[in-house]
């Protein structure tokens, strides 16, 4: 049982995702507006929720503005965005604020209870990655302690982040493509491969000492991406 707490101001659909969550065994309660969620995601409360469903048009306070302030206070607290359907564009605000995953409406109740499933899976179960302890140049990531390092200053990763990092140093000189990526770390065969792009982006934003010009998380034209040994 896990946690969850819904952020929607559409009554029919709070009310639809809180009846299918609770229904797989999951404890819910819900907010309907920005403001009055984003005081109690930045506050000590968080500490009682596992996960969190955030719609991104909301009265207050907007979807994206409230991850970005969540992101800020509890960089590893998992976030299930909701999304207009053929909005690109406000999905990939959504993971470029640190969204875990998204989920566009309308949408099937049973897939948001199995990408609540999974992203849960991910942050509460033992990391993908292979090795304990692993160090590449100036990066260290300690999987056991959940904890990532650059010259030796903590790193603000989410769980995706962190994740995605760990696979990509403990196979240096190897690169995959995005949907194998998209396999290896989201645990989806399926889906939008966006996410990938704008998590790797996220990622040079946090370890590279020049994200324009990366050395570390290399793009490999035609295939993805390989991570380098300095």
């Amino acid at each position: 049982m896990a946690r969850v707490l819904i952020v929607e101001d559409d009554p029919t659909v709070a009310e639809v995702v809180v009846s299918y969550l609770n229904r797989a065994g999951h404890q819910t309660w819900s907010e309907h507006d920005g403001r009055t969620a984003a005081s109690l995601l930045t506050s000590d409360r968080t500490d009682e929720i596992d996960l969190v469903i955030l719609d991104l048009m909301l009265p207050g306070l907007d979807g994206i503005e409230i991850c970005r302030l969540l992101r800020q206070a509890h960089p590893e607290l998992p976030v299930i965005m909701l999304t207009a359907l053929g909005e690109e564009d406000d999905r990939i605000a959504g993971l470029e604020v640190g969204a875990d995953d998204y989920v566009t409406k309308p949408f099937s109740p049973r897939e948001l209870v199995l990408r609540v499933e999974s992203v849960l899976r991910r942050s509460q179960n033992a990391p993908a990655e292979p090795a304990t302890l692993i160090t590449l140049g100036p990066l260290t990531i300690d999987t056991a302690a959940r904890r990532a390092t650059k010259n030796g200053t903590e790193l603000h990763l989410t769980v995706r982040e962190r994740e995605l990092l760990g696979y990509l140093m403990a196979r240096p000189g190897t690169a995959y493509t995005r949907a194998e990526l998209m396999a290896a770390v989201w645990g989806w065969t399926f889906g939008d491969q966006s996410t990938v792009t704008v998590h790797v982006r996220r990622l040079r934003e946090k370890i590279e000492d020049d994200p324009q010009n990366p050395r570390l998380i290399q793009t490999v034209w035609g295939v993805g991406y390989r991570m380098e040994a300095p």
